[in-house]
């Protein structure tokens, strides 16, 4: 009767959890999908915590402190702007969870478990290789953006073919496992050189690339977690790990498409740039960049009738979403129409500039995303880039051996007139010059993001 209402308690928190991500799926919903699924996990908490088969209390009592220390430490000192690299980090976190909770398990010989044996040592395989390669290529993620690590792609002769052998290797490891689980030190040598190839396999991707990447481990650190969870016969833990597993897996389809990249080369690890000898910036700006003065931008928006905002990473880092929403306002108060295009990857992750931009109480309906706008932009007025780079450079639509090359981006040079907000012409993740910068139509108005939105205000109030 126990196991009964067990596992009917985790029927419900897995409904809810569905629901949860459902509601996420849209921003009117989000906030309920948000506390749909928190209430999903904490029942799942609860219930686990009053199964007889756990650790005792105190070293139950002693992680939640020692956790929620260190969670509320990050939540404090982490700004949105380094979002990506925190769950790159938890990602990380997931997969070591997996290899250590899996390899108590394999060394209790199953008996905090009522798993069969077979199940028990492929999950436990799984669960070790899977972990670890998240593990490891999470740090390498989280270095890569954190800047710890260059961001340039690590790329040597015979790299591919080192990767394959890991991967055979790791496999053969995998089946001495389940054949033998009485040898435990073969658990942890799998361990060890799955965190070899979790390295290998990052490394070879840059900067530009890597939110596809963080994407990636997201759904690793799931599917880990549901091996584990056929270690534990914990059916929540199964449902959870596969919804975050097949979730992640389809956010980096979505994300590949918008970057025009290989899903397949994600997965091995080939996503490194493309070819080289390309225009260099001087080419590129030599004697053609016009640079503006908040004032004058703001004699342009004080005569369009169409403004439409781009906002990038830049944008986020300035702080500016609060005076680019002000400036929206007021120009919108004259009876200009003001709309937001949105890039599915601008920013460092998915959503970053929807997040930012709901912040600032923007309107969701003034979200337009890359597609829909793009039809128009020949009839917008002025365009204001704010931060963002790659995702606004034309080379992806003019030179196949750019590192970007046939990746969808916002057609903003077709706009009557571009101002783009930047503190210099330094190039964007991909590393290469966007000769969007020095086109006819295009103005620069360098310096921080916040300050010159907060500038082009007060100059338009007082023309």
């Amino acid at each position: 009767m126990y196991d009964i209402i067990i596992n009917f308690s985790y029927l419900i928190a897995s409904v809810l959890f569905i629901f949860g991500l459902k509601g996420l799926t849209h921003p009117r919903t989000a906030v309920r999908g948000n506390f749909l699924g928190a209430c999903g996990m904490f029942l799942a908490v609860v219930v686990t915590l009053t199964d007889k088969h756990i650790v005792s209390y105190e070293y139950i009592i002693l992680g939640i402190i020692i956790g929620s220390a260190i969670g509320a430490a990050l939540a404090i000192k982490i700004e949105m702007t380094s979002m990506p690299e925190l769950v790159a980090l938890l990602n990380g976190f997931g997969g070591a969870a997996s290899i250590f909770v899996a390899g108590a398990a394999l060394i209790e010989g199953g008996s905090l478990t009522n798993s069969p044996v077979l199940q028990l040592t492929i999950a436990t395989a799984a669960s070790g290789l899977i972990g670890a390669v998240t593990f490891w290529g999470s740090l390498v993620a989280f270095g890569k953006l954190q800047g710890i690590i260059s961001e340039n792609a690590v790329v040597f002769s015979g790299q591919q073919i080192i990767n394959a052998l890991l991967a055979v290797v790791v496999l053969g490891l995998s089946v001495g496992v389940v054949l033998h689980p009485e040898v435990f030190s073969l658990y942890w040598v799998l361990v060890g050189v799955a965190s070899i190839l979790g390295v290998l396999l990052v490394i070879p991707i840059g900067g530009a690339d890597m939110p596809v990447v963080v994407a990636l481990l997201n759904s690793y650190s799931g599917l880990a977690a549901a091996a584990t969870g056929f270690v534990l016969s914990n059916n929540v833990l199964i449902i959870t790990g596969s919804l975050v597993g097949a979730s992640g897996i389809i956010l980096t389809h979505i994300m590949c498409k918008a970057m025009n990249r290989s899903l397949t080369n994600v997965l091995f690890g080939v996503m490194a740039a493309g070819g080289d000898g390309g225009p260099t910036a001087d080419e590129v700006y030599g004697g053609k960049v016009k640079s503006a003065s908040p004032e004058e931008v703001a004699l342009l928006f004080d005569a369009a009738r169409r403004v439409v905002i781009v906002p990038g990473y830049g944008m986020a880092v300035s702080q500016a979403q609060h005076p680019v929403a002000s400036l929206a306002s007021l120009l919108e108060s004259r009876g200009a129409t003001v709309e937001y295009a949105i890039h599915p990857v601008a920013g460092r992750m998915p959503g970053h500039m929807n997040v930012l931009m709901a912040e600032a109480d923007v309107p969701y309906e003034s979200l337009k995303d890359m597609d829909e706008i793009n039809q128009t932009f020949d009839q917008v007025d002025v365009a204001l880039v704010i931060g963002a780079n790659d995702v606004v450079n034309p080379l992806a639509r003019t030179d196949p051996s750019s590192p970007i090359a046939g990746m969808p981006i916002i057609d903003v040079d077709k706009a009557k007139t571009v101002v783009i907000i930047k503190r210099s012409l330094s190039p964007g993740f991909a590393g290469i010059p966007n000769p969007l910068f020095s086109l006819d139509n295009s103005l620069m108005l360098f310096g921080d993001g916040k300050k010159m939105v907060l500038d082009i205000i007060t100059a338009l109030k007082e023309s």
